[in-house]
């Protein structure tokens, strides 16, 4: 698939930036199905082990979703538009066999925040500004906001931050866990790219289960799938190759 929306660099960092900066990096439909296009090539890339997302230039990572696509959807429009989205994209990132960070670089609103919560790690420029604006449209969240908030932050200041539909800055938003680090401008890819290249380091056969693992904590099957995972990687090279280079008192080669 050719991008016009976003920029993809390939390689064992990869990072996937947004490019529709007359929009402020608004989501479009076109974008949407560009970004799950990307992170298929990537997922199947042997030589990418972490994955950047992105937005072009310092005032925006995603502003939000582009409204004037659905602003005369009907009832089942908007429900497909929704279920597309989570299944084509915010899904898709969840479940990622490869970590997915995001560098928010500005303004994290409606489906960007959404974005971003689809990520597994996010960290943010000291000028971000983040939060969910939809109940001032007459909606709500609808590429999963509703249920990835509340997990990270609580339900309480989920439902504060929906109900509300204030901004929020970078550095509350660190306090409250909704994001890991704030760096300034300058400073966010290059700090991003260093936590890649720590990951990077380490087992991705063990980090692809950690990934489903994690994911499942919050249901009834986390502890049974977390055991299941810990015997599996038992048999597996990269448990192998760990152990021995501990033992042997060396860097492990993943």
């Amino acid at each position: 698939m050719s991008y016009e929306n976003i920029l993809l660099v390939k390689e064992e960092l990869s990072t996937i930036t947004i490019n529709r900066p007359e929009s402020l990096n608004a989501l479009n439909a076109r974008t949407i199905q560009e970004l799950s296009s990307a992170l298929d090539e990537l997922n199947s890339d042997k030589n990418c082990r972490v994955i950047i997302i992105t937005g072009s230039g310092e005032k925006s990572f995603v502003a939000g979703a582009d409204i004037k696509e659905f602003s005369d959807f009907g009832k089942q429009q908007a429900e497909e538009l929704a279920r597309n989205g989570q299944n084509i994209l915010f899904n898709k990132i969840e479940n990622m066999s490869k970590p997915v960070i995001a560098a928010i670089n500005g303004f994290a609103l409606g489906g960007g925040l959404e974005l971003a919560l689809a990520c597994h790690i996010r960290y943010a420029s000291e000028n971000a500004k983040l939060g969910l604006p939809e109940v001032t449209l007459g909606l709500l969240p609808g590429y999963g906001g509703t249920q990835r908030l509340p997990k990270l932050v609580g339900k309480g200041l989920a439902n504060e931050i929906i109900f509300s539909a204030k901004m929020i800055s970078a550095q509350r938003a660190k306090e409250i866990g909704l994001v890991n680090e704030v760096y300034s401008s300058e400073e966010l890819l290059l700090k991003t790219k260093e936590l890649a290249a720590t990951i990077s380091r380490n087992s991705p056969m063990a980090i692809s289960r950690a990934i489903n693992a994690v994911n499942l904590s919050d249901t009834d099957k986390g502890f049974s799938t977390e055991i299941q995972y810990f015997g599996e990687l038992f048999e597996l090279e990269d448990k192998k190759e760990g152990v021995s280079a501990f033992l042997e008192k060396r860097k492990p080669n993943f």
